[in-house]
Parts: structure tokens; sequence; C-alpha cells
């Protein structure tokens, strides 16, 4: 016997994959699949809802979901649909810590594509070193919008300064930075 994986499931397992969640517990109840992880370098949970049905995702859904992250001591939450978020929807989930993944988000390792580069999140020490080294603030770092696949991929939010490694022809590796901004 198979059992069938859904294109959310799938989105959502590359999501935990990217990440580097650590997937503590799995469990499928009334068209929603719930997914508690660990963030293993910040010590954290986080829990995934993936419905398994098109729903379009209000409000109800994301303080049912706030509910359920404070039951079970989640700082973070995750929805994967192939529905769609009201605007009332995507202002609160901002409040709760919930995000919302794109319908349009690819279910494989957008990475492994010859043309998308690899990318990483700095930590605070590497970021300061960075801003240090060209003397910048932040904001005067190219930007990334945190709708970009890759820094959705990778989980990157605002403020993040996200490290871009390509390949180059004349350079070997060309080394690039990016700061994080809501869109």
């Amino acid at each position: 016997m198979s059992v069938e994986v859904t294109l959310d499931e799938k989105k959502t397992l590359m999501l935990i994959k990217l990440r580097k969640y650590k997937l503590i517990k799995r469990e499928e109840k009334k068209g929603i699949i719930n997914f508690l992880c660990e963030i293993p370098k910040e010590d954290t949970k986080v829990l995934i809802w993936c419905y398994t049905t098109p729903v379009t995702v209000g409000v109800r859904y994301i303080e049912q979901m706030s509910k359920a992250m404070k039951d079970i001591e989640a700082e973070e939450g995750l929805i994967v649909t192939r529905g769609k978020y009201t605007p009332a929807a995507k202002v609160r989930s901002v409040e709760n810590k919930i995000e919302l993944i794109p319908r349009i988000f690819p279910s494989f390792n957008i990475f492994t594509h010859k043309l998308v580069p690899k990318h990483e999140i700095l930590t605070s020490k590497a970021k300061e070193e960075v801003l240090a080294k060209y003397r910048v603030k932040p904001y005067q770092l190219p930007w990334i919008k945190t709708s970009d696949p890759a820094a959705i991929a990778i989980g990157a939010k605002p403020g993040d300064i996200l490290k871009i490694i390509r390949d180059s022809p004349t350079a070997g590796k060309y080394i690039s930075y990016r700061y994080v901004i809501e869109g």
C-alpha cells in the first residue's frame, strides 16, 4: 500500500529540509497535516499546518493556529495551502508570528537549478563583520524581498542579511550580500 503525498505536503517537506528544521512529530486530521518541528540552532519550536485541500485562509484560521501554537509552546507558525489568504489574515499572521507560504512556491529544491545560487542567512556576528568591512548600514546593501522564493526557502526575515554565493568563470566564487525587506 503506497501513501500518496499531496503537492502541499511536498512543499512542506521541502521547506523543512531547506530550513534545516528537525521534524519532531507529524499528525494528520480533518484535512490538515500538522508538523511540529524544532529549529536546532535557536532551540525553538515551529508548528506547520499543511492543508490537503485548497482553502481560503482567513482570520479564523490564524486565530486557531495561534491558539494551537500557545498550547504546544511553539514560537513560530507556518501555513501551506493551495488556496488564498485574505488581506486581514495576512495582517494578523504577522502579529502572531505565522508565515504564510504563497501557493506559487515550488515543491522542489530551487537551489538545485544551475541559475539559482546558494543563499544563506548570516549570523549576527558575521552580519556585524560584513557591515564593518564595507562600512555600510544594512539598508545600504542591495535589497531582497521576503517574497523572493529563495528567501522563503531559507526562512529569511526582514532585517536579515543574506550571503549569496555564485559560481563565476573568472573569479571562481563571487559573493554578494542582500538586506531582507518586507514584501
